[in-house]
């Protein structure tokens, strides 16, 4: 699936969830209420191993978050269904705290999120491999975002990550990574989609749907952004515009000058002596 959102629907036999890398200690038993389909969503790269504590009991359709790397034990019936969903914690906008808190407290089926999560990741697990490849990533789309309003509320957390403007948790971090890298030239679409696990189509279709732009020119922006910032306020010491504009990702002064007038109506020497700065050129 896009998105590294993995569904997982194990065949008869023994109830085991799947893990990754060491399984290490089981941390607590799963006890279930009565045969039916069980929800699991396993959380991928390091949430930390879950407390040891007494017996979960589930109930058909409820929502069990779990690490990967620490599966807990199943007291399942011999016709319960296992429905297993594995994100990448990041996915979920939560630190490891909010998450500690997540695992592995269940999301009743009768809740009133679980009246819309549960029949939703229930039915796309019958159904997703027969999905068109576009129709695929846009479930899978919800589906995490989905888990992540899901997560958030068990932890306690009002709007994790999510600034007002009800971006994604998922967008969140994308944007603080592009944040975190402007000044590498390198940062490019296939980087930002492989440190997040994602297919760069579909990072391509989250920035179009979610901020009417491209990737490429959000990146632009925001180093355009920077560069304006430090030629205003002479951001250490009275740098040359060249050395601005490569600090900031821009590997030709030329290509920078372009890009900037184009975005502000004068070049970066007017901007800057507009402001009274009166570093070389």
């Amino acid at each position: 699936m896009p998105l590294a959102l993995d569904i997982l629907v194990p065949g008869p036999g023994p109830a085991r969830l799947p893990a990754e890398r060491h399984p290490g200690p089981r941390a607590l038993r799963l006890v279930a209420g009565s045969p039916g389909e069980y929800l699991f969503v396993g959380l991928r790269a390091g949430t930390g191993a879950v407390e040891q504590g007494g017996p979960v009991r589930l109930g058909p359709g409820d929502i069990c978050f779990y690490d990967v790397d620490h599966p807990p034990s199943l007291d399942l019936p011999a016709s319960a269904r296992l429905k297993v969903f594995r994100v990448p914690r990041e996915a979920l906008g939560l630190d490891g705290r909010a998450l500690r808190r997540v695992l592995p407290t269940p999301v009743g089926r009768s809740s009133r999120l679980g009246r819309l999560v549960s029949p939703f990741l229930s039915e796309l697990a019958d159904t997703v491999v027969s999905s068109p490849a576009a129709t695929g990533e846009m479930l899978a789309w919800n589906a995490v975002n989905l888990l992540a309003t899901v997560a958030a509320e068990q932890a306690g957390v009002d709007g994790a990550d999510v600034p007002g403007d009800e971006r994604s948790p998922l967008l969140s971090r994308l944007l603080g990574f592009v944040d975190e890298h402007l000044a590498d030239p390198d940062l490019s679409p296939e980087v930002i989609a492989t440190a997040h696990h994602i297919s760069v189509r579909y990072l391509h279709k989250l920035f179009r749907q979610e901020l009417g732009t491209t990737v490429g020119r959000w990146i632009q922006r925001r180093r355009l952004e920077e560069c304006r910032r430090d030629l205003l306020h002479r951001v250490r010491g009275r740098r040359t515009i060249a050395a601005v504009a490569g600090r900031w990702g821009f590997l030709s002064a030329p290509h920078f000058s372009r890009v900037f007038r184009a975005a502000y109506g004068m070049s970066p020497s007017q901007w800057r002596d507009s402001a009274g700065v009166g570093s070389g050129p």
